[in-house]
């Protein structure tokens, strides 16, 4: 029998580079905000590196072959392995899935997880907060057994909806695990738009024009991130379906009520861009493609899934959000 092959890519630590400077310090203040924060900020990439080195440690045990990259060293598509695993937090695994299709299952390591009695502890001096690591399924406490689980077959993966999103007919690159924001790329610049609903390749919705601080799309996985901030809602992780809404709309006039909804598995949602300049922005800020007036964009769930191990916490909430979106779909989809 073959021996497995593993990709483990590392969260990048840019993050914690001003705590590394070798000037001098310009803090005088021992109890300062910006020495607490300092010391913080050192405290997280120790846990981060004891973290990589804890799992590599494990790897070297295992009847595996695997190697390491950082994450800002990769450039091309993954191929040619059975698991990657990523060691960071939910940003780490995002960045990794534009590098992933669907034939390659994804475990997330959150290297930092949030200490509840650290937070509370530092609340009134510091954001104390780390990683949520809500797609992350383990840490470096269950890492091993799951890992097991995962090399003896023990364990299946959860196939994760994406978005697809095409710019004048053409299918971008990257999809998206998480959600796209269509916006002008100034936040203080409005944003004008018209979309639709259609369902092979007929409109099901009126048409909606726009004038707001852009258009976010979210899958499930994405719909607890910043569209649920937004007063979005939770969707069950495994629905096929996306989540739409536009942002600071103004004016809404007749259409309030298609400011927000719900793009069903079998449905796309066609959009024009009408100012001079903006923007795809695809799960988060560094990702993203320029767009200019006249310019068409489908988006859809038409994308191929990804292959995430999720937590038994995460499993476990789907049949009681089940319910609960049922609901919401019924009062969101009037088309």
């Amino acid at each position: 029998m073959s021996r497995k092959r593993l990709l483990m890519l590392l969260k990048p630590i840019d993050v914690y580079s001003d705590s590394q400077s070798d000037g001098p310090s310009r803090i005088t203040n021992p109890h300062s905000q910006e020495l607490q924060m300092l010391h913080h900020l050192e405290n997280r990439l120790k846990v981060h590196n004891d973290a990589i080195n804890f799992c590599q440690n494990i790897l070297c045990r295992k009847p595996v072959e695997w190697k390491s990259i950082v994450l800002n060293n990769l450039s091309q598509p993954i191929h040619d392995v059975d698991l990657v695993v990523t060691v960071g937090g939910d940003g780490t695994l995002l960045q990794a899935s534009h590098f992933i299709d669907d034939s390659v299952p994804v475990l997330g390591v959150n290297s930092d997880p949030t200490r509840a009695e650290e937070v509370e502890k530092l609340s009134n001096e510091i954001d104390a907060t780390r990683s949520t690591g809500y797609l992350c399924a383990v840490t470096v406490n269950n890492f091993e057994q799951v890992l097991d689980n995962i090399l003896e077959g023990r364990t299946i993966p959860s196939k994760l909806t994406r978005i697809s999103i095409c710019v004048n007919s053409q299918v971008l690159s990257t999809y998206a695990l998480n959600d796209v924001l269509i916006a002008h790329p100034c936040p203080a610049a409005v944003s004008q738009f018209s979309f639709k609903i259609k369902s092979d390749d007929q409109p099901c919705s009126p048409l909606v024009n726009s004038r707001s601080s852009g258009l976010r799309v979210s899958t499930a996985a994405g719909s607890t991130a910043a569209m649920l901030s937004a007063g979005g809602f939770l969707m069950p992780i495994l629905s096929e379906d996306l989540q739409f809404m536009v942002r600071e709309p103004i004016s809404p006039g007749e259409t309030p009520s298609l400011m927000h909804g719900l793009i069903k598995s079998h449905q796309s949602m066609d959009a024009t861009w009408f100012c001079k300049e903006g923007a795809i922005y695809i799960d988060g800020s560094h990702v993203f493609y320029s767009i200019q007036n006249g310019d068409t964009i489908e988006i859809s769930s038409r994308a191929p899934i990804l292959k995430v191990f999720l937590s038994q916490r995460l499993q476990t909430t789907v049949k009681k959000l089940e319910e609960e979106y049922l609901q919401k779909k019924e009062i969101l989809c009037k088309y």
